[in-house]
């Protein structure tokens, strides 16, 4: 007998979903209110915001919501129309290309739509089905999708372990001298979640022993590592030693699209077998002129990136000095670790939010293994001291909290009675 479709998906809303009717519009799809800033509203009142990406404080530059604002009163919304490759090409999309090359130290570059859409593609036109890839088992999501599609062989390496990787990659010569392909290997300049950078200098120096070509997604290094702000590979002194660099405007440039830069007959080749650009619409004017500024103020105003870590390291050497655990991070990405369940992590961001108006995401299972809450903070150009200080104090109380007894006591109701901390 056939099954309906839907049956599975009625019965099993997945390990995050089944939550979905106590945490949806609250502790996720939450709506924060107001300009982009270290403080945003939501549900009426304002919190410090520690969870968007936009680490250089962009999104409310004057100079570029001026920009913004004269796209689109030139060219509307819409313009260019059509893929790139039909009608949607323009000498504006060209020059921002020409000049991501330069700033990450590359012969070209192609601009994508979207981060996670490019990634994607990318891995998916970069290999064939005799091809193998070997990546990080704690691979963002846009590069475990795009391995997905890949009809060949993979193997997954121990997260950041050097001695994994070098077995995964014999591994992967064995193979690819069975199929007569050859190798990609893929990681992160930076960890989203635990903030670690990937080791890209220790892979690179594996060339030396192995056949291989490396493709690095730097979303979160791009703008904020390296003496530039080139990304992970400047940082650990690697960069020429990526073959595939890949970047998303979306956490540094505080805007939409992305980029993919390398030799230039390896963008040559993309350009004309990436799917996802070739029967896609092309990036409009307005986000392509206003990347062209985002990227001019990366170049000409180190002061950003400068405030930039002058509050990660008060945020982070603050956490530190108080006996929290926020792991081996060495990026802006500011991870703190707890023991606890689920329900007491929603009841303790209740908490944070309610009465110490403090925003920030929480991340756990499946993301994170049972029984571990991850508390992420994503500390930006535009917060303060003063921020930073309210913060620690509230981390200070909810440690409390949830090492008393008190966090557990309300998860242990029936339903997570959103008022209660608040009571």
């Amino acid at each position: 007998m056939v099954k309906d479709l839907f049956e599975r998906i009625q019965k099993n809303k997945g390990p995050l979903g089944k939550w979905a009717s106590q945490a949806e519009g609250y502790y996720v799809f939450p709506k924060l209110e107001g300009p982009l800033s270290n403080r945003m509203m939501f549900h009426g009142k304002e919190v410090i915001n520690w969870s968007i990406n936009d680490y250089l404080g962009l999104a409310n530059h004057p100079e570029v919501r001026k920009v913004d604002a004269e796209a689109a009163a030139e060219y509307g919304a819409a313009y260019p129309m059509g893929a790139r490759m039909m009608s949607g090409h323009t000498d504006w999309h060209e020059k921002l290309e020409q000049e991501l090359a330069s700033f990450v130290h590359k012969e070209s570059a192609y601009l994508l739509n979207f981060g996670y859409q490019g990634m994607v593609s990318t891995i998916d036109a970069l290999v064939s089905k005799n091809d193998v890839i070997v990546y990080d088992v704690d691979s963002h999501a846009c590069i475990i999708d795009g391995v997905r599609l890949h009809m060949g062989k993979r193997f997954t390496y121990k997260h950041n372990d050097v001695e994994s990787i070098e077995k995964n990659l014999d591994r992967a010569t064995k193979m690819a001298e069975t199929t007569g392909g050859g190798i990609l290997l893929i990681t992160e300049g930076v960890f989203g979640m635990r903030g670690q950078q990937g080791k890209l200098k220790e892979i690179v120096a594996l060339k030396e022993k192995y056949n291989f070509r490396l493709l690095v997604d730097d979303a979160h290094g791009f703008g904020t590592l390296g003496a530039t702000g080139a990304g992970a590979g400047e940082e650990q002194g690697c960069q020429d030693g990526i073959d595939v660099y890949f970047s998303t405007f979306a956490k540094s440039m505080a805007s939409i699209g992305a980029f993919i830069a390398a030799d230039k007959d390896i963008i040559d080749f993309l350009k004309y077998n990436l799917r996802s650009q070739m029967f896609a619409k092309s990036l409009p004017m307005v986000l392509v002129k206003g990347a062209l500024k985002r990227l001019e103020l990366l170049k000409t105003t180190p002061q950003l990136k400068d405030k930039l870590w002058e509050n990660v390291n008060a945020l982070q050497n603050g956490l530190k000095e108080r006996g929290f655990n926020i792991g081996d991070t060495n990026t802006c990405v500011t991870p703190v670790y707890l023991e606890g369940s689920i329900p007491e992590a929603m009841v303790m961001v209740n908490d944070l939010r309610e009465n110490y108006s403090i925003f920030l995401s929480i991340v756990v299972y499946p993301v994170i293994p049972k029984g571990i809450i991850l508390l992420r903070m994503i500390p930006t150009a535009t917060h303060t001291l003063e921020d930073i200080n309210e913060t620690l104090s509230a981390y200070e109380a909810i440690r409390e909290k949830l090492q008393n007894g008190t966090y557990k006591e309300i998860a242990s109701r029936t339903t997570v009675d959103l008022d209660a901390v608040a009571e």
